[in-house]
């Protein structure tokens, strides 16, 4: 990745959204680190300086439109452009279906299926004029299989894959390129206060036999950000351990 690109990721206080900002940041990128923990961040950008790059903090709530620009536009002040997009903030409110809330389903989909296309189409108004972009939507794994519980949470992660073909195919032609990953079972708080059993119960399920880790997911991001993922659009490239082929 050439040095000096800039990147705009959300999600990026914690957990896969973290990694992304500092991997990027490792590979010579400026991070816009978007997310509504401000203390978080700071660490985030800390570590993003540390790696030799610059951050911006830019704080605001992805399902708010009004959020939406005002990140946007702090970013394009700061920088001057956006090079990179990652649509990785997202959020869950699980339920079998009978009890699913209506604000359950709407606060998932908000968040998860608005924001990424609020704030694409907020980029993109930039990308466009430049002739450049790489846009990377973090869908899951679940938006391919499905999962019990989580009907919400799946329908908007499969929302996000029609999103990113869809706008990968319309903005082709201005050398911006759009791509999902779908991570599959990944180490994060929820996993380690899983019980010893339940664990092991879920890697039987994944072929390569252990849980991936946020960096399993950053390095592909990173991949699909490079000028050698310039003639790939629209695809899914899962980071699944084999546990969905």
């Amino acid at each position: 990745m050439p040095a000096g690109k800039i990147a705009l990721v959300t999600g990026a206080s914690r957990g896969i959204g973290r990694a992304i900002a500092i991997e990027l940041a490792a590979r010579g990128a400026k991070i816009a680190a978007a997310g509504r923990d401000r203390e978080a961040l700071e660490g985030v950008a800390e570590a993003i300086c540390q790696a030799g790059s610059e951050a911006l903090i830019v704080t605001g709530d992805i399902s708010s439109a009004a959020s939406v620009d005002d990140m946007v536009k702090k970013t394009l002040e700061h920088f001057g452009r956006i090079d990179i997009l990652v649509n990785n903030a997202g959020l869950t409110r699980d339920g079998l279906l009978l009890r699913m809330k209506d604000q359950d389903w709407d606060a998932v989909m908000d968040a998860n299926l608005k924001g990424a296309f609020m704030l694409t189409r907020a980029v993109a108004k930039s990308m466009t004029r430049q002739r450049y972009g790489r846009i990377i939507n973090i869908s899951s794994v679940v938006g391919e299989m499905g999962n019990p519980g989580q009907a919400n949470y799946c329908a908007s992660k499969a929302g996000m894959i029609g999103l990113t073909k869809s706008n990968a195919r319309e903005l082709a032609r201005r050398n911006i390129t759009v791509n999902a990953v779908t991570p599959g079972f990944i180490v994060t708080a929820m996993t380690d206060a899983m019980t010893d059993k339940a664990r092991e119960e879920l890697v039987q399920q994944i072929p390569i036999g252990r849980l991936g880790t946020p960096e399993d997911v950053a390095v592909a991001v990173a991949f699909l950000a490079s000028e050698a993922a310039g003639y790939i659009t629209g695809q899914v490239l899962g980071v699944n351990g084999g546990m969905y082929m």
